[in-house]
C-alpha cells in the first residue's frame, strides 16, 4: 500500500542526540540482544518517552527489557535529572550537558546505549519483537518515516509557529494553514480505515498517535478558539485517535496530569493563554488500569 499523500517532506534539522548506540545481532555489536540486559529511562509527559513506553507495552517487553518511569518535572537546574547523572557520568568523562531521559542502559556496563528515541524504538522491535507485534513491517520503512516527517514538521512544529507570541500574523496563519492541511490530509487519508499505513497498528500509529495528544494537551494552549476549532473538525482523524487511546497500550501511559505539569513548568505567560476546551476528552476514551510500568517514580 502506497503513502502517498504522506510523502515528500524534508528532513527536519535537530540537534543530534547525546548517544547513538545501537543493539545489534551479536558480541560483533557491543550492544547485542541479550534479555534483561538492558533498561529504558522514561518519562510519559514527554512526547518521546510516551512513544517508547507505547511501543514498549505493545511489544510486550516488561521483562525483557524493564522500564523505569521518571517525574514529570526534572530537578535539575540544567533541566536533568539527577537520578540519570550517574548514567551520564560513567559513559562520557566530565560530561558538562543535562541529564536527559529518554535513555537506553546497558545494566552490565552501567553506561547508556542511546538517548535517541527513534532508535530506541526500532531496536527494541527489530532485536526483542518476536513475532508479537510487527512494529516496522517489511516493506514499511518509507511510508513510516514519511509519517515521521509529517508529524515533526507539519504539525508539530507548525502548531508551534501557529501559536507563538511575538511573531508576525501572516506567518502564523501560514504556519496554521500548514498545519490545517497536514490533518485534512490525514483526515481523507483514514477515510475507511481503522490504521494508519496497515491493517494493524505499526510505528506510523504510535507516531501519529502521540502527535495528536500533543496536538491537543500541549500545543492546543497556544491557539485561539477559532483555530482549535478548525483542527478539531477533522472528525475521522479524532476518531482515530479515540480509538487507539482505548488500546491498553496506548491509554495506559496516557498522564494528562504529568504532561499539563510538564507543559506549564515550561511554558507560561501570553504563549499558554490558547484554547481551554480539549478536543477529546482522553481520560474518559484511555483504558482502565494501572498499565504495565515496571516501576512509577512520583514527585
Amino acid at each position: 500500500m502506497s503513502v502517498t499523500p504522506l510523502a515528500a517532506h524534508s528532513n527536519t534539522q535537530q540537534p543530534a542526540p547525546a548517544f547513538r548506540g545501537r543493539i545489534g545481532r551479536d558480541e560483533r555489536s557491543g550492544h547485542y540482544a541479550v534479555p534483561r540486559r538492558y533498561r529504558l529511562h522514561l518519562t510519559t509527559a514527554c512526547a518521546d518517552g510516551l512513544r517508547i513506553a507505547v511501543a514498549h507495552s505493545l511489544l510486550g517487553l516488561d521483562d525483557v527489557c524493564p522500564a523505569t518511569f521518571l517525574p514529570a518535572i526534572p530537578d535539575c537546574a540544567d533541566g536533568g535529572r539527577a537520578a540519570l547523572r550517574p548514567l551520564y557520568d560513567a559513559s562520557v568523562h566530565r560530561y558538562a550537558g543535562p541529564a536527559l531521559a529518554p535513555v537506553l542502559s546497558d545494566d552490565w556496563s552501567g553506561r547508556i546505549v542511546s538517548t535517541h528515541a527513534p532508535d530506541i524504538t526500532r531496536d527494541l522491535a527489530r532485536r526483542f519483537g518476536g513475532c508479537r507485534l510487527e512494529l516496522y513491517p517489511c516493506g514499511a520503512e518509507s511510508e513510516i518515516e514519511a509519517v515521521e516527517r509529517m508529524c515533526a514538521q507539519d504539525i508539530e512544529e507548525a502548531a508551534q509557529a501557529a501559536g507563538a507570541a511575538g511573531v508576525e500574523r501572516a506567518e502564523r496563519d501560514e504556519a496554521l494553514g500548514t498545519l490545517l492541511r497536514a490533518l485534512g490530509a490525514l483526515d481523507r487519508w483514514l477515510d475507511g480505515r481503522e490504521y494508519l499505513i496497515r491493517d494493524q497498528i505499526t510505528a506510523a500509529d504510535v507516531e501519529l498517535w502521540v502527535t495528536l495528544v500533543q496536538l491537543d494537551t500541549v500545543h492546543r494552549h497556544h491557539l485561539d478558539a477559532a483555530a482549535v476549532q478548525r483542527v478539531a473538525a477533522h472528525a475521522t482523524l479524532w476518531a482515530y485517535a479515540r480509538r487507539l487511546a482505548a488500546h491498553p497500550a496506548f491509554g495506559a501511559h496516557l498522564d494528562l496530569d504529568a504532561i499539563s505539569r510538564r507543559h506549564h513548568a515550561r511554558c507560561r505567560g501570553l504563549e499558554d493563554a490558547g484554547a481551554a476546551v480539549q478536543i477529546l476528552d482522553w481520560a474518559a476514551h484511555a483504558a482502565a488500569g494501572t498499565g504495565t510500568r515496571a516501576q512509577v517514580e512520583r514527585p
